[in-house]
């Protein structure tokens, strides 16, 4: 095209791994892009009932690209109905959901404008995180048709990708974007970190094995999976640390008590980004036992800083980020028996653990925010193409006089 597409994406507030999405797909010479927050949350400090703290991530998230706040559920005013409207976009990218009223009026005002609807879901399954079964037939009924609305349907897994197709959405409408972190910042982070300094912390020398929870105390994460797991491999030089916090905090310490381990964990509370890189750097292994996971981009994370991820089956990056290290990093959700013995054969095996460090650190060479964008960009052009909206530049709507204010 003899013009840039202008492009608008819709989230509900800043989120700490799509910033530097965005800024990134600001700098492609193809893309106008604007950001629509709903609320700012994270970027100012809010209560966050699953920390159970209030929550303000020290890092930018507003920086590096031109975004807006706009006022939610609202066809007047402000609001996301008369910004599309008015806005003259070629496409919209929504990321609020579509449980969301938000999502059905940004959808209606992009049919009117003829801007191409670009919407996904990370969902790696048709379970729900309540198991309720009923919740499975209506999304195998409704997913065919609602996912059928958008003129490019983008997904951040292999394993979501193979559940839109398995329910009927062409193979071409669906477009792979890798749910990625800002790899070079963990990284350069992770090159930075005094170990053992931090190990010290933890009263851990070098020959500890130290192993990482790093998420949000709900059940559904496993926490008390992994607890068991660790005390029943009984290994002598074992460290377990609790990084985060959630309604399971006062639980899991009784637990810990109980069964006989509280010496050897360490809860750290809810740790902010800047600290992670360290946390991950310091430890052996992460774990992450979820029986609900439709990602897990703590994996991500932790493999940018070099530490190995032993996933449960129901973690959606194990297949795409665990598995091609080692398969056998990835055991059956629940199973407490085969989560210990990992535990148990990995603290036995030091220098084959050093060996996997730099394993995920390659791996993660090839899944980073440069394959994001790119497949990005990609499915913006086929949905803009496949909605017809590509307008000669003296024919594109022009934004109102007066939008939202636009904040850089």
């Amino acid at each position: 095209m003899s013009r840039r597409l202008r492009v608008l994406a819709i989230a509900s507030h800043p989120v700490q791994y799509m910033a530097p999405i965005f800024r990134r797909l600001s700098d492609v010479d193809s893309v106008e892009l604007r950001v629509a927050y709903l609320s700012l949350r994270g970027a100012e400090a809010a209560f966050d009932a699953d920390f159970a703290t209030k929550v303000q991530w020290d890092i930018p998230l507003l920086d590096g690209y031109a975004w807006s706040q706009l006022s939610p559920s609202s066809f007047v005013g402000q609001g996301i109905w008369r910004f599309i409207r008015d806005g003259g976009f070629d496409a919209v990218v929504c990321f609020t959901g579509y449980v969301c009223l938000d999502f059905w009026i940004a959808l209606l005002a992009s049919r009117l404008s003829r801007a191409a609807f670009l919407f996904g879901t990370d969902s790696s399954s048709l379970g729900a995180r309540d198991g309720r079964r009923w919740k499975v037939i209506v999304k195998k009924l409704l997913w065919p048709y609602l996912f059928g609305l958008a003129n490019q349907v983008i997904v951040p897994s292999t394993n979501t990708k193979e559940l839109m197709i398995s329910l009927g959405i062409p193979e071409e409408r669906v477009t792979l974007t890798p749910y990625t972190v800002d790899n070079d910042w963990w990284i350069q982070r992770s090159q930075k970190v005094d170990r053992a300094d931090v190990r010290r912390s933890w009263d851990a020398t070098e020959n500890h094995f130290v192993v990482l929870f790093c998420a949000k105390l709900q059940s559904w994460k496993g926490p008390r999976d992994l607890m068991l797991a660790f005390a029943q491999a009984k290994v002598a030089n074992g460290l377990l640390i609790i990084a985060g916090d959630g309604p399971l905090r006062a639980q899991l310490t009784a637990e810990a008590l109980s069964l006989g381990i509280a010496p050897r964990v360490r809860f750290l509370g809810f740790v902010n980004q800047s600290q992670l890189p360290a946390i991950y750097t310091s430890s052996d292994v992460m774990v992450l036992p979820s029986n609900y996971e439709p990602f897990g981009v703590v994996v991500n994370e932790a493999m940018c800083c070099g530490c190995p991820v032993i996933a449960s089956d129901r973690v959606g990056a194990a297949r795409d980020l665990v598995a091609p290290v080692n398969e056998d990093f990835i055991y059956p959700h629940g199973d407490v028996d085969a989560l210990s013995a990992r535990l148990r054969k990995y603290s036995l095996e030091p220098m084959e653990m050093k060996r996997w460090r730099y394993a995920v650190t390659e791996r993660m060479r090839t899944w980073s925010p440069a394959q994001n964008i790119a497949a990005t960009v990609e499915a913006i052009d086929a949905a803009v193409g496949r909605a017809n909206t590509r307008r000669p530049r003296d024919e594109a709507k022009e934004p109102a006089s007066d939008p939202p204010k636009l904040c850089k």
